[in-house]
């Protein structure tokens, strides 16, 4: 427990909320100066690792105080160093070289700053990854339990937001896991995407490490792969400046920025959803939808979802811009900006899909507010379904159509002029000319002959589609989740 003037000074300053209120533990890891800076120690291990076994003169004592030394991180000291140096990798080459006296001359050896920074972030944007995917078959695999929970129960279809055709409840559903299911896709093939930088030098020639192993270029190229190897990486990029290609970041917020669309729409639906009383996000018992109004129950977690998946859909902007503007090898330009862009898009990505999680865990569905809905619908649609039975037992086409479009008018302006329910089926019930098929109209007005083979789709979809693609995520299902805010 922090001291009262200590807990006064964290209030006293600005805390984004992306971590003080909403990410998870592991992202926020992720993201942390403790993960960067251990992985730069870990950087320079695998370096000298390499570099030795390569034949340069490092000693396997330089080599163990390293290993001992990897995580002892003394942060005071390397922001003193920073202050002092202006120059945040060498204040850490300085800090760990503290720990590390007699490995101190072979830390960084024949590296630039980029070899830390670039393939640092390269690994974090990896791992960041790998902790999202998980999460996003985890919505996509509620959902689809939700879509075969409901894949047969009509509802009202909606074009232009205006009454449709039927679909079910599942089958919209369906929808959302479609689009979720390509994220995935995008998702993985960006990460499978990602090379690392590697060991390059400082524009790229690696003419630093050529130098050191006396103008061998095998050994060059050796030190590439091994280094690589080592940070769990395929490839490298055969070719780089300063840096990696910024177009690489480009793809990376790119396909984050499709999932916030998604998202966005999900969200969007169940709040619109919400509003027609057919569907609800969980309520807690004690949850208040508002200060001013207490039978308010406000989807707010959709909202927030929205709220963060338009952040997440703007922050593709700086990379596109980033990479316009890196003149020849590099600029610094882009610095600053990526230590905010990048981050942000991964800690939001996660925040949303923890909360569309949640969400999809216990959305709760109102059946006889959509019975009743399609109730005040169905008649009008049913109106071709009437003719043709009325046909069959012998009636007049044209003369039939002419008595269902009096009747119908004069229904619909009971609806929107008295604010009465549809009373269409009563009228054709009063009418004597559609005495042949009195018998049939409860037939004819059945919801499930409306829905087409929404049922059919929903359990192909999810058979040969959805289920599939969640194969290698099934042991990361876990349980249900819950929200600290």
């Amino acid at each position: 427990m922090a001291a009262p003037a200590e807990q006064e000074d964290v209030m006293a300053r600005y805390r984004s909320p992306l971590v003080s209120r909403y990410a998870s533990a592991e992202m926020a890891y992720n993201f942390s100066e403790r993960k960067k800076f251990g992985t730069w120690r870990r950087l320079w291990l695998y370096l000298a690792q390499a570099e030795k076994s390569l034949g340069l003169p490092i000693t396997d004592e330089q080599i163990r105080e390293m290993e001992a030394n990897l995580d002892n991180i003394d942060f005071e000291m390397a922001a003193e160093e920073e202050k002092k140096l202006r120059h945040d990798v060498m204040a850490h080459v300085h800090t760990f070289a503290h720990c590390c006296p007699k490995a101190a001359a072979i830390i960084h050896l024949g590296a630039t700053s980029c070899y830390v920074g670039d393939n640092t972030d390269l690994i974090v944007l990896r791992d960041g990854f790998n902790l999202l995917l998980p999460k996003l078959a985890r919505v996509i695999s509620r959902l689809a339990d939700f879509a075969e929970k409901y894949a047969d129960m009509p509802a009202l279809g909606f074009t232009h937001y205006q009454p449709a055709q039927l679909t079910t409840v599942g089958k919209r559903c369906c929808l959302w896991i479609q689009d979720l299911c390509m994220d995935l896709q995008n998702l993985e093939r960006a990460r499978d995407d990602l090379r690392f930088r590697g060991v390059k030098g400082t524009t790229g020639t690696q003419a630093s490490f050529l130098q050191l192993f006396e103008g061998d270029h095998s050994k060059v190229e050796e030190l590439d792969r091994l280094v690589t190897a080592k940070a769990g990486f395929k490839r490298a990029y055969m070719v780089t400046g300063q840096t990696y290609s910024r177009k690489v970041d480009i793809g990376v917020l790119a396909v984050l920025a499709s999932l916030g669309a998604s998202i966005h729409k999900i969200c969007t639906d169940i709040r619109l959803l919400a509003n027609l009383k057919e569907i609800e996000e969980p309520f807690e018992k004690d949850q208040i939808g508002s200060s001013a109004m207490p039978y308010k129950r406000n989807p707010m977690r959709s909202e927030r979802c929205c709220s963060l998946a338009r952040h997440l859909m703007t922050l593709v902007m700086d990379p596109l811009q980033t990479a316009a503007v890196q003149w020849f090898e590099r600029t610094l330009d882009d610095s600053a900006n990526r230590r905010v862009c990048l981050a942000e898009a991964f800690l939001t990505a996660d925040i949303i899909l923890s909360t569309l999680q949640n969400i999809s865990e216990g959305l709760v569905v109102y059946p006889k507010v959509i019975e009743r809905r399609i109730r005040q619908e169905l008649p009008f649609m049913a109106t071709e379904n009437i003719i043709m039975a009325m046909v069959k037992a012998g009636g007049n086409r044209q003369d039939c159509h002419e008595k269902i479009r009096v009747l119908s008018q004069q229904a619909a302006a009971v609806v929107k002029q008295e604010g009465g329910d549809n009373d269409f089926i009563a009228r054709v019930r009063a009418d004597p000319y559609f005495s042949p098929i009195h018998k049939q109209l409860e037939s004819l007005l059945d919801p499930s002959s409306f829905t087409g083979r929404a049922p059919q789709q929903v359990a192909k979809f999810l058979k040969e589609e959805v289920r599939p693609a969640l194969i290698p995520y099934q042991s990361k299902m876990g349980g249900k989740i819950e929200l600290a805010l």
